[in-house]
């Protein structure tokens, strides 16, 4: 059977679910997996638990969902760029829980090699440690964090094959690799789909083993949460 569907919206329809857990890569809004969270947000699914590093910015990304009041959790690491996130949680609507960032793609990466849980020194003596178990090691105190394992992962990569081998551009591969291993059924959207080629090996960054269903993405300009630039030198005569 072909891992290639015909549209975001169609590799979505019979997977998603009210309720769902879905973990989405993507760094800021580089690398974001665009139409698949633009599906779905047409879904119309809700009470959703997202697991990500962000939740986008106002209108863009994620933050789509936020808009559409379909999520009831975050689970991420920054959302300091999002001002409806912030008022969604002052107000109530929205249960957050924060992760710091390396230990969230820690419990991503646990959680898709079949990791129940590890313990880490990160968060020890803060709010991130309270309700969890610590123990001792070496004289040090660790807390334990559980991998995480979703009903659905989003990815975004540069490059695919059928199988659904993967590639990623650049700042893409900070969170797309851990969040495709991470999921009961990932769903992959390809700038590149080969059709008729294998990837190279040794280029493989996400195994399509990990992935289920693939679709091309459309072509979109690519956006950056905060352009900033220097201006542009005069060179004397």
């Amino acid at each position: 059977m072909s891992k290639v569907w015909p549209s975001a919206a169609e590799a979505l329809r019979d997977a998603v679910h009210d309720g769902a857990t879905i973990a989405v890569g993507g760094f800021g809004l580089s690398g974001n997996p665009s139409d698949l969270i633009e599906a779905l947000r047409d879904s119309g699914a809700t009470d959703l638990t997202i697991v990500s590093n962000n939740m986008g910015v106002d209108g863009k990304g994620l933050g789509i969902l936020l808009e559409n009041h379909q999520v009831k959790k975050v689970v991420a690491s920054y959302v300091g760029e999002n001002r409806l996130f912030a008022r969604q949680y002052l107000d109530g609507e929205l249960e957050v829980e924060f992760v710091p960032q390396g230990t969230l793609a820690e419990r991503l990466r646990a959680g898709g090699a079949g990791i129940a849980g590890f313990y880490t020194k990160t968060g020890v003596g803060t709010p991130v440690a309270e309700g969890k178990t610590l123990a001792e090691f070496d004289g040090e105190t660790y807390l334990l964090e559980r991998g995480i394992v979703a009903d659905i992962a989003l990815v975004h990569a540069f490059k695919a094959d059928r199988e659904g081998n993967l590639i990623y551009r650049h700042t893409a591969r900070n969170f797309n690799p851990v969040v495709a291993t991470a999921g009961r059924i990932t769903i992959a959207e390809a700038e590149q789909v080969l059709d008729t080629d294998y990837l190279d090996p040794d280029a493989i960054v996400t195994p399509g083993i990990f992935v289920q269903r693939l679709v091309e993405s459309l072509p979109r300009t690519k956006d950056i949460e905060q352009r900033t630039v220097r201006p542009r030198a005069t060179v004397a005569d």
